[in-house]
């Protein structure tokens, strides 16, 4: 079994690394490391000294990064002695990924396909992001609210719980996937004040809805048969009141074998290039404080642009 004792982080990476090349999906390494929780408010790097042996220390999040950034999911460590402990690594499935989803273009975000299984709401950096960023605008203001890209209706359940009053609220939904809406359908079928409508996003001025308070569409309007500054634009003097908000959200993630690895990609790149997500990112911020919106950018495995109207007139 490897040992880290002293070792570097970049040494650690590369001989982890070299072992991982190797192996098969589904398949464990282990290694015996210093146990996080023999300390408390160490900083990583720190040198501790145990039974004669010095030790670098590192935290589980460390490891949990490092874990990601091999391809790995890190499984539960098990104590060795009264000092160390083994970490195990269970390299990912990359077939099992949502992202090579091979299906039909309508479907291949449908009810019954790998991204149908991911439930955003459960993971702790998104809905604190999203939660934060419906606070941000106010949300007990907002009567209308237009969702674009609203799938089986993750965003609308977080709403549920956030507000007072929501059955005084008009809630519409808008994909174009109808066997998302479907879903979505049959979970809110107990809301009369939840509308949910099969539609393309470059249609959206046919549909007549009106303007609303506030507009939500996450990891949509990045879409490659979207064309993002201009969708954007039309949504804003179009669909959304003068007084109104938005809350765009922008993946900065993968979906990998049921985890959530960070970072962007693009094809041709083996890595995370962020550069596409930042572009559309600034695009948004800088369209929007000209149409005097102030705006906040948050987030960590979803970008967050969150605009509230400050118009006088």
């Amino acid at each position: 079994m490897l040992t880290f004792t002293h070792q570097t982080m970049t040494q650690i990476t590369k001989v982890l690394q070299n072992h991982i090349n190797t192996m098969q999906a589904k398949e464990i390494i282990s290694f015996q490391i210093l146990n996080p929780d023999i300390a408390t408010s160490l900083y990583n790097g720190t040198r501790i000294t145990c039974n004669d042996q010095e030790y670098i220390y590192r935290g589980y999040k460390s490891w949990m990064d490092l874990a990601h950034l091999l391809r790995c999911r890190m499984l539960t460590p098990k104590i060795a002695d009264e000092h160390t402990v083994i970490m195990r690594y269970e390299k990912l499935d990359e077939d099992s990924s949502f992202h090579k989803n091979i299906t039909d273009k309508e479907e291949k975000y449908g009810e019954n396909s790998i991204f149908g299984k991911i439930h955003k709401n459960e993971e702790a950096s998104f809905i604190y992001s999203y939660s934060q960023a419906l606070k941000n605008v106010h949300l007990n203001k907002r009567v209308r609210i237009l969702n674009l890209g609203v799938n089986s209706g993750d965003e609308f359940e977080v709403i549920t719980s956030l507000v007072d009053n929501f059955e005084a609220l008009e809630l519409v939904g808008i994909d174009y996937c109808e066997s998302a809406i479907d879903a979505a359908k049959k979970k809110f079928k107990d809301f009369a004040n939840i509308s949910l409508h099969v539609a393309d996003i470059n249609s959206l001025n046919a549909l007549d809805l009106g303007k609303f308070d506030l507009i939500i569409s996450i990891g949509t309007l990045q879409s490659s048969n979207l064309a993002f500054n201009k969708v954007l634009m039309s949504i804003v003097q179009n669909q959304l009141k003068k007084e109104g908000a938005i809350i765009l959200g922008f993946p900065n993630c993968r979906w990998v074998d049921g985890e959530m690895l960070y970072g962007a990609r693009v094809k041709n790149y083996a890595f995370s290039e962020m550069g596409l997500l930042y572009k559309d990112v600034i695009f948004a911020k800088k369209y929007l404080q000209q149409k005097k919106f102030r705006v906040t950018v948050t987030g960590k495995d979803y970008i967050f642009v969150t605009a509230t109207s400050i118009r006088k007139d």
